[in-house]
């Protein structure tokens, strides 16, 4: 029999009743009646494969871990000047030592979860990494050169530049016997300065003074001069024929020898990209998907991992709601006793109330 079942005696035994018979009866602890059953005794020993817990958990104190002990805790205390607020904290101050274990296993889990994640996510980064450089090295394609087609351009350019020399060493040889200066002549004529083309291979060119004066003058000068020296030994419509031959050369076929060599210097490089890019596709693909191929594996592993790590964070969250919701029953239990033991205190005699707690200290 509890402490407040022995009080209903006195109670019903005042001479003000009526009072009592207002409040609601589910508060009166009725002799015989059924009461919800005891929580059992959580424990902070996680059934998992990496539990933390090794050591035997705190046992409940008797007047916590019997109900009947705990309402009579709770009556005699709201019979008593004491006040709730010490008893309740010696209850969440018992859970929250048993609760310690659960936070701090959370902790480190959902670090661990972060770690894993962090790493899942560098993992499938570089994978990702590795199917976009596959994937545009698969669709890489090879460069189309004219290597051919460079290669006779520019034999071609150095007969036209060989025939013009000759033409011009006859031209001058009856008036210069030094061949020499032929030579000079040529080079005058057909490479002036060291320009890549001339403004008659480009297009939307802005033509200055000075660009023509550059790209004609020595050209115009070398022609001047083959053409009057033909002239002293050739009639005069063959000299403005081998004039105007001589000027367009100089003009056009200097620089589209240049042009030539550029080409062919550019068809060079496009050769060996092309022969690096096959290269390439032999020894880099291979690799590449290798390591995608163990960067899934190696995800699919920490997933696996996390998997367990998360079963046990799962588990831990569990008990420990469990935990908490045992305690806020505990403490609603013994408030509930206090706060009706507590109401009817005032309406018990003195010698009553003092004769119940010695009962209850002899009990």
């Amino acid at each position: 029999m509890t402490l407040l079942q022995r009080l209903l005696p006195f109670l019903y035994s005042t001479p003000e009743p009526p009072v009592l018979a207002d409040k609601p009866a589910s508060l009166f602890p009725v002799p015989g009646a059924t009461r919800p059953a005891i929580i059992p005794q959580l424990t902070t020993e996680l059934i998992t494969p990496h539990s933390p817990f090794s050591n035997p958990t705190e046992p409940l104190p008797n007047w916590l871990a019997d109900e009947e002990n705990l309402r009579d805790e709770g009556v005699l205390f709201g019979l008593s000047d004491a006040r709730s607020e010490e008893k309740v904290a010696q209850i969440q101050a018992f859970f929250a030592r048993q609760a310690a274990p659960f936070d701090e296993f959370i902790d480190q889990h959902t670090q661990i979860i972060g770690e894993l994640n962090r790493t899942i996510e560098h993992y499938e980064n570089r994978s990702l990494t590795l199917q976009d450089q596959c994937i545009g090295l698969r669709n890489s394609q090879l460069i189309q050169n004219t290597l051919i087609r460079t290669v006779v351009s520019l034999i071609f350019s150095i007969g036209m530049c060989i025939g013009t020399y000759f033409l011009i060493d006859v031209t001058l040889q009856p008036v210069f016997q030094n061949r020499w200066i032929a030579v000079g002549v040529f080079l005058a004529g057909m490479f002036n300065l060291s320009a890549r083309t001339s403004f008659f291979y480009e297009e939307g060119t802005r033509l200055t003074g000075r660009r023509i004066l550059t790209e004609v003058g020595l050209p115009l000068a070398a022609s001047v001069f083959v053409g009057v020296q033909a002239l002293q030994t050739g009639a005069l419509g063959q000299t403005i024929a081998l004039f105007v031959f001589v000027f367009f050369l100089f003009l056009l076929a200097g620089k589209l020898l240049i042009s030539n060599l550029n080409a062919l210097q550019t068809d060079l490089a496009v050769i060996r990209t092309n022969r690096r890019l096959v290269q390439s596709k032999v020894q880099n693909l291979p690799v590449w998907e290798v390591d995608i191929d163990r960067f899934r594996r190696e995800v699919a592993a920490i997933r696996e991992q996390k998997q367990s790590v998360v079963a046990a964070l799962t588990h831990a969250r569990t008990e420990l709601t469990r935990l908490n919701t045992h305690r806020d029953w505990l403490v609603n239990l013994f408030v509930s006793e206090f706060d009706l033991a507590r109401s009817l205190r005032d309406r018990l005699p003195e010698q009553q109330r003092i004769d119940l707690l010695r009962s209850y200290k002899v009990v």
